[in-house]
């Protein structure tokens, strides 16, 4: 029996290594195809690449497991069948179920592995990649250069330069003052801009240009990108028909904000502080609404002098209110001129109360949304293990009723399957995220839908029942004598 269990196992655990890592690095590429822009040219560092790397691989391990688990169990048990192992198993008195054995016990022990990885540590992989990212995308190298400005973000240069209509920089100034005895001021017709491959330097690719030098200069300033020198005419003047100019950028580096900013967010969360933050949530959400009442009945003086009325206690508390609280005069008894007035001002508060009204329901639907991402991601964690394990069933006697091993066949059934499944995913978490159903049933609906059909392949596979496919009706083709 051991022997069997170990021959399972490692007949298991290859494939469902190399699929994980297949997947791990699709899901990557991905990752890396839709950033792109945002990673190239800024001068980063091969660490901070790789630490990027690695926090973000291990949010990407939920998204790849799945599919390891399905195509795994689907090349290991269409292997068996293949090569008439698991006939063999069956003839001496074993069922699918039990043949099953450790390798359910290895698909429960990583079900539960992956709860405990996604409910503790990818928060902590999301939060420090999502901060990475954000101050990435917001690394100034990005946005040095702003045409029609005068820009000072390199240190020891001011620049300026201009687009035309086709989006060729044009009317180049660089002030060179990284020699504080000196200025150099670059002028030219047209360049083109260049950074270098670590993003340490950026390159001027001049035409047409002038160069100003001053010497001996005692205290130059640069008032808003304006020269003002000691001399009046500058000591050397030369002219160039093309020229290279190089500035030093390796000062604007990246820049590690707080990480606290980002802390709140759901996707930064475990189960427990989810619970905490709906209930925070609650309780704001019915004090807000309070208030807003609270301050709409306090624009009419008639909620006051009716509630001091109907109210003893009221009148206990603050019998000042009530002293003050003057009788309402009858509408009748008003004047034209105080009836229109009295109209305008009453129109006035009520298309304010309206602004409000709507402002108010705008926040509550708002703070509605968040509560429903927090649920979504409470159930999302829950529902990944129950994913697992129903994969599981379902690829495991799926490649028993197939008979095919290898990477192929199995190969082509798992990407259907998974296919399915993420379109599924992609519904439920759609129509969570947008009321339609509740944020459980949104996240449980993958594996709601594989359920019945784990239990019939299983029920086919363990009572031998073969998938027969119809054949297409072969076409012949007459040609003539």
């Amino acid at each position: 029996m051991k022997r069997l269990y170990l021959f399972s196992i490692r007949a298991f655990v290859g494939p469902f290594l190399i699929t994980l890592v297949i997947a791990m690095f699709i899901l990557i590429m991905q990752f890396f195809w839709v950033y792109i822009d945002d990673l190239m040219g800024k001068g980063l560092s091969v660490w901070i690449i790789l630490e990027l790397l690695f926090y973000v691989s291990a949010s990407l391990i939920p998204l790849a497991l799945p599919l390891s688990i399905l195509l795994s169990s689907l090349m290991t048990f269409g292997n068996f069948a293949e090569n008439n192992e698991l006939t063999a198993l069956k003839a001496s008195g074993f069922s699918l179920i039990r043949i099953m054995r450790p390798l359910t016990v290895i698909v429960v022990f990583i079900a539960l592995s992956t709860f405990y990885f996604y409910n503790y540590i990818i928060p902590v992989a999301n939060l420090k990649w999502h901060s990475l990212i954000y101050d990435i995308q917001n690394t100034k190298l990005s946005n040095l250069i702003t045409p029609g400005v005068y820009t000072s973000e390199i240190d020891g240069y001011t620049l300026k330069v201009h687009k035309d209509k086709s989006g060729q920089y044009t009317d180049i100034t660089i002030h060179d003052h990284t020699d504080p005895k000196a200025l150099k001021t670059v002028k030219a017709q047209k360049a083109n801009i260049y950074r270098s491959e670590n993003g340490n330097h950026l390159f001027f690719d001049l035409s047409h240009g002038t160069i100003f030098e001053e010497t001996d200069l005692d205290n130059p300033e640069f008032p808003d990108g304006a020269v003002t020198p000691s001399s009046e005419h500058p000591d050397r003047i030369s002219t160039f028909e093309r020229a290279t100019y190089r500035l030093n950028v390796t000062g604007i580096s990246l820049k590690r904000s707080d990480e606290d900013i980002f802390q709140d967010k759901y996707e930064m969360l475990n189960v427990f502080q989810i619970g905490r933050a709906t209930d925070s949530l609650k309780q704001r959400k019915s004090f807000i609404s309070g208030q807003f009442v609270e301050s709409i009945k306090g624009s009419f003086p008639t909620f006051h002098a009716k509630s001091a009325e109907n109210s003893p206690k009221f009148r206990e508390h603050d019998p000042m209110l009530v002293d003050n609280a003057k009788p309402c005069t009858p509408f009748e008894a008003l004047t034209p001129i105080e009836k229109k007035a009295l109209q305008q001002e009453v129109v006035t508060k009520l298309y304010q109360i309206n602004e409000n009204i709507r402002n108010h329901d705008n926040f509550i639907v708002s703070m509605d949304h968040e509560n429903a991402q927090f649920w979504i991601e409470f159930h999302r964690k829950f529902a990944l293990t129950y994913t697992i394990l129903v994969l599981f069933f379902v690829g495991a006697p799926l490649g028993a009723v197939v008979r095919k091993g290898g990477f192929g066949a199995p190969v082509v059934i798992a990407a259907l399957l998974f296919m399915v499944y993420f379109i599924v995913y992609s519904i439920g978490d759609n129509l969570a995220d947008t009321y339609v159903v509740s944020p459980w049933l949104g996240m449980w609906m993958p594996g709601i839908f594989f359920t019945p059909l784990a239990i019939l392949v299983g029920y086919l596979a363990n009572n031998d029942r073969k998938v027969v496919f119809p054949k297409l009706p072969r076409v012949f083709f007459r040609t003539k004598a």
